[in-house]
């Protein structure tokens, strides 16, 4: 247990709504992610593999279980103290990329560091770095309705990766591009997180982009299973 980044277990999330029946998205799921460690998790529209990013990532508090980080229970943590760790400790890359349209690319990137007090030459120069590091060198003044949408998703990752986090969340991050572009985004990330030695949980329907991790898991009915034990009901506890 102390050699893993992430320890989720026994979760399930019931979203609960005045005068409506419940609604269970995620069912007494358990997952462990070691550092480094590259999972995909594949599932239909709709299975809840965004949901259980966002558990994981601390957007979202389960109904039911704990989510450990580095063994601490960060749920437990205050809003403030949880709003600080999701900054510093993981990255996100979403389907839309949730850029800040009045800021241009290298103000979108530098967003992080400053919101966590760091001086602004110091973010100016991180960030700079990382949008050289994902070919965005000549478009660091360009705003998001200048950028195409492959651009776009690689300000998203520079953004993601300007606090150096542990944990690097990605919730269908090619889905919005074309298959060339997509690619290009999929090998940046895995060449960047490589490069940084950051965990990095994929959730996509995407079967032949999932078959390059070496981990894959499927949510299916709101359980969490290893995709070759799948055909025998066999869950990933």
């Amino acid at each position: 247990m102390s050699d893993l980044l992430l320890s989720a277990r026994d979760i399930s999330k019931i979203y609960r709504r005045k005068g409506e029946t419940p609604v269970t998205v995620l069912k007494r799921v358990d997952l462990d992610i070691a550092p480094n460690d590259r999972v995909a998790i594949l599932g239909k529209s709709g299975a809840g593999k965004s949901t259980l990013l966002h558990v994981l990532g601390t957007l979202e508090s389960p109904s039911h279980g704990t989510v450990l980080f580095k063994g601490k229970n960060i749920f437990e943590l205050n809003e403030n103290s949880l709003a600080k760790f999701r900054n510093q400790q993981i990255g996100f890359v979403f389907q839309f990329h949730y850029l800040m349209l009045e800021f241009t690319a290298l103000e979108n990137v530098m967003m992080p560091a400053l919101l966590a007090g760091q001086s602004k030459s110091i973010s100016r120069k991180m960030a700079e770095g990382l949008l050289e590091r994902v070919n965005l060198r000549d478009r660091v003044s360009h705003k998001p309705n200048q950028l195409s949408g492959g651009e776009q998703q690689r300000v998203a990752i520079a953004r993601a990766l300007m606090m150096k986090p542990k944990l690097l969340l990605t919730d269908e991050m090619t889905g919005n591009l074309d298959s060339a572009t997509g690619r290009h985004i999929f090998n940046l990330i895995r060449e960047l997180q490589e490069e940084h030695g950051i965990a990095l949980v994929s959730v996509t329907h995407d079967e032949e982009l999932a078959k390059t991790f070496p981990r894959i898991l499927r949510l299916d009915q709101g359980e969490l299973f290893n995709v070759g034990a799948i055909r025998h009901d066999t869950p990933n506890h």
